[in-house]
C-alpha cells in the first residue's frame, strides 16, 4: 500500500479533529443531561437510558456522525466518508437491537436502509470524491453546484413517492398500536418525511449537489417535530444539534459555489 501524500494526511487529520470536537460536543450535552436528572426530580429516568443497548450503541453512532458532518463541510474531504460508514452500521445495529426483545416493532426495514442503502451511496462517494478532475492537463478545483430544474423536480417527485410509500407501510403493515404508531397520521407521515429526506441527501452527496444540504436540514427539522410529538426530550436536543450542524455545512458549501452553478436557482 502506497504512503499518504501531504494533502491525505491533511485530510485525515481534519477527520480525526472533528472527531474530537463531536467528542466534546456529545460530553458536554451528556454531561448537562446528567445534571438535569440529578436535580430535577420529574426528570429522572427520561433523559439518560444506560441500561438500554440501543441507547448505548446510539451515542458512538452520533458522535461519529457528527464527526462526518463537519467533515464533508469541506467538499474535497472524502474521509468523512469513512466515518459516514461507520455511523450507518451502527445505527443499522441500534434500530435492530430496538426491534429485538418485548418491542411490538421491527426496525428491519430501517436496518436493510442503513446497509443496503446509505453505506453504498457512501462508498460511491468516496469513489466519487477521490477522482481528480482534469481540465486542458491540469486539475480543476472541486466545486459544489446545485441541481437542474428538470432534476431538482424530479428529485422531488421522488421525495413525495417515498414519504406516500412509508405512510401506506406505516398503515397497513405495522402493527395497530400505540407504541407502534401505525395509527397516528402525523408521527407516519414525519416519519416518511426523515426516511426520504435522508435518501435523496444521501444521494447527492455523492454528486456534490448543495441540495443534499437542504434535504439534511428537512431531516432535521422532522426529527425535531417528530421526538416533540412523542415526548423524547434527548432526541430533541440531538436533532437541534443536526439542525445547526447540517445548515452550517451548507452554508459552507453554497458559499465555496460559484454563481455559475447556481442550478434551479437561477431564474431565466
Amino acid at each position: 500500500m502506497k504512503d499518504m501524500t501531504a494533502q491525505e494526511k491533511k485530510l485525515w487529520l481534519a477527520t480525526v479533529k472533528n472527531l474530537g470536537i463531536s467528542l466534546f460536543m456529545y460530553s458536554f450535552l451528556l454531561g448537562i443531561l446528567w445534571l438535569d436528572e440529578t436535580f430535577v426530580e420529574s426528570l429522572k429516568g427520561q433523559l439518560l437510558h444506560f441500561d438500554d443497548a440501543a441507547w448505548i450503541v446510539g451515542i458512538p453512532a452520533s458522535v461519529i456522525g457528527v464527526a462526518y458532518i463537519l467533515t464533508i463541510r469541506n467538499p474535497i474531504n472524502y474521509t468523512g466518508f469513512y466515518a459516514g460508514i461507520c455511523m450507518s452500521a451502527l445505527l443499522g445495529i441500534q434500530f435492530l437491537l430496538q426491534g429485538l426483545g418485548d418491542s411490538p416493532v421491527r426496525y428491519y426495514d430501517s436496518v436493510a436502509l442503513y446497509f443496503l442503502v446509505f453505506i453504498p451511496f457512501q462508498v460511491k462517494s468516496i469513489i466519487n470524491w477521490k477522482q481528480t478532475p482534469q481540465k486542458e492537463g491540469k486539475t480543476e478545483r472541486f466545486e459544489p453546484s446545485f441541481l437542474s430544474v428538470k432534476s431538482m423536480l424530479l428529485s422531488l417527485l421522488v421525495f413525495a413517492a417515498i414519504v406516500g410509500l412509508d405512510y401506506l407501510v406505516g398503515t397497513y403493515l405495522l402493527p395497530k398500536s400505540e407504541e407502534a404508531l401505525g395509527d397516528r397520521f402525523w408521527v407516519k407521515f414525519i416519519s416518511g418525511v426523515m426516511i426520504a429526506s435522508s435518501v435523496l441527501a444521501n444521494f447527492w452527496l455523492i454528486y456534490r449537489k448543495n441540495d443534499s444540504w437542504i434535504y439534511w436540514v428537512i431531516y432535521s427539522v422532522a426529527g425535531i417535530l417528530l421526538f416533540s410529538i412523542l415526548g423524547n426530550i434527548f432526541s430533541i436536543v440531538l436533532f437541534l444539534f443536526f439542525l445547526f450542524i447540517n445548515g452550517m455545512a451548507g452554508v459552507s458549501w453554497i458559499k465555496s459555489t460559484p454563481k455559475a452553478n447556481y442550478g434551479w436557482l437561477i431564474c431565466k
